[in-house]
This record gives C-alpha cells, sequence and structure tokens, in this order.
C-alpha cells in the first residue's frame, strides 16, 4: 500500500513520524452509464462556459471567488503556505475516555505505520495509550482541510479515526419525535428481555452486503439471458400496532429461543 499521507505524532514535546493509509476500501459494483440507443460509454466533458470547448484537465486550476465574476488562482504550493507545521503534524491536544465521543461523530479510521527510525516512540506511545485506556484528540491538515481526531491502539497498530467537527452535526429541530418516552413497564420489561436474549458478541466477520452479492446474481442471469426470479410474495412489514405489542414481544421472545 501507498501511504495517503506522512508527517507526525506531536505528543508534548516528543514527535513520531507515520505514514497513513486508509483502513476501509468501498465496495460497491462499477457500473458505467450508457446512452440508451446504442448502448455506448458517455464521457462526461470539462466545458468553458465562456467559450464553450472543452478544456484538457492540465488546463483545469482551482481558484476561490472572492467578488462576483473576480477569482484568486490556488496553486499546489499555496496550500502549503498556510503553515508547514499544521499541514505535517497530528498535533494531539488532550486524552479522553473513549466512551466520551458520542458514535455520531465517527467519520472514517486510518492505520498508522511508523517511519523508518520511529519504531521504538511509535511503540512507547501506543502501550502508553493502551495502558491509560485513553485516546488521543488531534487536529491534523489532509487534503487542504482540517479534520477533528482521535488516535488508539487496536491490537497491532495504532488508529486515526477522523471525526466530525460539532458543527457538522444537524440539528434535530424539526423531526417528528415522540412526545413524550413514558412506556408501559410490563412492554419495557419484555423489550429488555428480547434485547438480552438477543445480545452475543459482535463478530464483524459474519456480516456481508447481501444487496451487493444479489446484484452480482442478476447480472450474471441477465448476461447468460436467463429470467430473474423475484419473490412475489415478499411484503414490506406492516408498522407493529399499539395494541399488539404485547404480543409482538412475546411473539418475538419465543423466536428468539427458538432459535438458539
Amino acid at each position: 500500500m501507498r501511504p495517503m499521507w506522512s508527517g507526525g505524532i506531536s505528543f508534548g514535546l516528543i514527535y513520531i513520524p507515520v505514514n497513513l493509509f486508509t483502513a476501509t476500501e468501498e465496495i460497491a459494483l462499477d457500473l458505467d452509464l450508457l446512452s440508451k440507443k446504442d448502448k455506448a460509454p458517455i464521457r462526461y466533458a470539462r466545458i468553458d462556459t465562456k467559450s464553450g470547448k472543452e478544456v484538457a484537465w492540465k488546463d483545469v486550476v482551482k481558484g476561490f471567488e472572492f467578488n462576483k465574476g473576480d477569482y484568486v488562482i490556488l496553486e499546489d504550493e499555496d496550500f502549503d503556505k498556510v503553515e508547514i507545521h499544521r499541514s505535517k503534524t497530528i498535533e494531539i491536544e488532550c486524552f479522553v475516555k473513549e466512551s466520551d465521543i458520542d458514535s455520531k461523530y465517527y467519520e472514517k479510521p486510518y492505520y498508522l505505520e511508523p517511519a523508518d527510525g520511529a519504531e521504538k516512540t511509535y511503540a512507547l506511545f501506543a502501550k502508553a495509550l493502551q495502558k491509560s485506556k485513553k485516546v488521543g484528540v488531534a487536529e491534523f491538515v489532509f487534503k487542504n482541510k482540517e479534520h477533528l481526531c482521535v488516535l488508539k491502539f487496536d491490537g497491532d497498530i495504532l488508529i486515526l479515526n477522523q471525526l466530525r467537527y460539532d458543527t457538522q452535526i444537524r440539528d434535530i429541530k424539526g423531526l417528528n419525535l415522540p412526545k413524550s418516552f413514558d412506556v408501559k413497564e410490563k412492554e419495557l420489561d419484555l423489550a429488555m428481555d428480547l434485547i438480552e436474549k438477543m445480545t452475543e458478541k459482535f463478530e464483524p466477520g459474519q456480516f456481508q452486503d447481501d444487496y451487493i452479492n444479489g446484484l452480482k446474481k442478476v447480472i450474471e442471469a441477465k448476461s447468460k439471458n436467463k429470467t430473474v426470479k423475484v419473490d412475489k410474495d415478499a411484503k414490506q412489514p406492516k408498522a407493529t400496532n399499539m395494541d399488539e405489542l404485547m404480543e409482538s414481544l412475546k411473539k418475538s421472545l419465543e423466536n428468539v429461543k427458538t432459535n438458539k
């Protein structure tokens, strides 16, 4: 793998050179857009709005409109002029309990490996995080944008989890939410019992993208001019009626006991 970013972790007066790699990959089918008439691939063009002519990638630049119609052109080196220290440093601001961070702030994980010669300081920092049971909260510049993140030690490697800033979290005002969360005690007891019966250790390997796998089967069938069978009896589940709630909870518990 090639690193997406190279810099270092700033921890007090300690600086640990690291390389950053994406820890995830998108699993999707590569679908092309075609003309319905002759199945020819559709090509996207970069059109100059003044001349109407297509512009080659080498002639495309980035610009910021500071007044209507007036742009400042930014070259690649301009992005590094902001502050070279900020653009190359994951600067730890503080340490917190991982449980203190709400899950809605997590955005994307990355792997961090030590650069050549930084193995010992990397190992020291990783073990200190593990023993303290804390994560480091930091900020760093990546892809010409500053990001909030947390660093944690996970088994054999330091993980950088990119976070959303609080200003990126939308307000819940305007959503149609229950006016009251007061529920009947018996219903709550049954719901808690159902949760307990369905509780098990999380094993991510047991889950897979069934939709993508199903779509592959559809594509394979169509490529062989075979008919794609659809389960016409499959229906969208109906919302549970409040009058049926107790009975539905009891049946759910029975099903869980039967399947285990």
